[in-house]
């Protein structure tokens, strides 16, 4: 068993939902990445979704395009952020860390090289947004190999057909795309979400994480009442944005515990 599908046995064990924070790394600085982490843990963050920056991240909104430019005008790369997670794991070794990004840097690295490298570097999921599963059965089974959980992404416009895809490659969780649209959309519709997520859980066997447009404690309480985990990004990018850059971790760290305080009321909950 994975360290994210164990994880989820044992949120879901005690009746509370997966908190899933997503940062950039090295957004606003490569130095700054590693508190911010730790940050995220001590809010309350049950698994950490680390981007990897990329020029042209097509399902991203402008909060997290802004992120990725400035991470790219730093330095970051692929192997950067591999290192990032080396020294998170120095010092955590429990909470599991999810890369999200797109092919060309792991093409560009070669798949056979950056699974290996993600392996040694402790990563426990990968999500490639733009590697569909029908045609990544080789990515999919040499992460596994490798101890990595293959995460794909589903949105209310997926067909029976990338369901069964899905089902059969993927591993970890589900990441379910909320609304037809890009990252830090303002509107959710919540009715839409909870009678989505059972059919995805029931047809893929695996937790259901939503994000997209999930904004606050209330937000994240009402995707927590039908889903398995709820997911942000955009507002944690403009959480750091609008803080002075030695206050920037522990206003995350508030954020995230607000969050968290919000989900645990759910706990036990029937869904």
């Amino acid at each position: 068993m994975s360290k994210i599908q164990s994880t989820f046995q044992r949120l879901q064990a005690s009746g509370r939902r997966a908190l899933i924070p997503f940062i950039t790394a090295g957004d606003p600085s490569p130095d700054l990445t590693l508190s911010l982490m730790n940050a995220l843990v001590e809010g309350g963050a049950d698994i950490i979704e680390l981007g990897v920056p990329f020029s042209d991240p097509m399902a991203d909104g402008p909060t997290i395009q802004r992120a990725s430019e400035r991470a790219l005008a730093s330095g970051m790369n692929l192997r950067k952020v591999l290192q990032i997670v080396r020294d998170f794991r120095a010092g955590n070794a429990d909470t599991p860390v999810v890369l999200m990004g797109y092919a060309n840097p792991v093409e560009a690295m070669g798949v056979p090289v950056f699974v290996a490298a993600a392996q040694d570097a402790g990563v426990d999921g990968v999500l490639i947004v733009d590697y569909p599963p029908e045609e990544c059965e080789q990515f999919a089974a040499a992460a596994k190999d490798a101890g990595l959980d293959p995460i794909f992404l589903l949105a209310p416009t997926s067909t029976e057909q990338r369901f069964s895809d899905v089902a059969a490659i993927g591993s970890g969780y589900i990441y379910y795309v909320s609304l037809k649209g890009v990252t830090g959309a303002a509107s959710l519709d919540f009715d839409e979400v909870a009678a989505r997520i059972p059919q995805i859980r029931a047809k893929v066997g695996m937790p259901v994480g939503v994000g997209f447009g999930i904004r606050d404690a209330a937000s994240a309480r009402r995707i927590g009442e039908v889903a398995d985990a709820v997911v942000i990004g955009s507002r944690i990018i403009e959480e750091i944005e609008r803080s002075p850059r030695d206050r920037a971790a522990e206003n995350v760290r508030v954020f995230i515990a607000q969050i968290r305080s919000a989900l645990d009321e759910l706990q036990g909950a029937v869904k």
